[in-house]
């Protein structure tokens, strides 16, 4: 397995894997998440979002099969009077094929992140996970990530 970066121009590679992880976030919260009803529309967007300024996308290769992805985004906080200024990696998506899951990708993808970070000097990797996605949880614990703020919401 390797772990290289990926272009946006290469977004459409990811839609498969897009979908696994999306389609556990419709299922437990529909109310919050749409299906994906247009590959279209979801790679334009997909590809959009790559092409952002800071943004980033890690993908773990088995024989040039696609076994996952991490998503992030390097953001620059400034400094406010209640908290310090801090430039981190914000992992806004990882996803790991089905067929791929419990064997470290999730891991060294996050790894790879870490080290490529590190390149930059950046110390800080922050991300959320759904409350209903115990194996995203478990991955964050293992890969050294505690939970540090509760996100919680009322919908009317």
């Amino acid at each position: 397995m390797i772990v290289r970066p990926l272009v946006p121009d290469e977004a459409h590679r990811l839609l498969p894997l897009l979908h696994q992880v999306h389609s556990l976030h419709v299922e437990h919260q529909p109310e919050r998440y749409p299906p994906l009803k247009d590959d279209v529309e979801t790679l334009d967007w997909l590809a959009g979002w790559l092409r952002g300024q800071n943004m980033h996308c890690l993908v773990a290769e088995d024989d040039e099969r696609l076994c996952g992805y991490a998503i992030y985004e390097i953001e620059h906080r400034p400094a406010m009077p209640v908290r310090h200024a801090e430039t981190r990696g914000m992992l806004h998506q990882i996803s790991v094929d089905a067929a791929h899951r419990r064997q470290g990708i999730g891991r060294a993808l996050i790894n790879a992140m870490r080290a490529r970070l590190a390149q930059e000097k950046i110390g800080i990797i922050a991300t959320t996970y759904a409350s209903f996605n115990t194996a995203s949880a478990r991955l964050m614990a293992d890969a050294g990530l505690a939970p540090k703020t509760v996100y919680a919401e009322w919908r009317g």
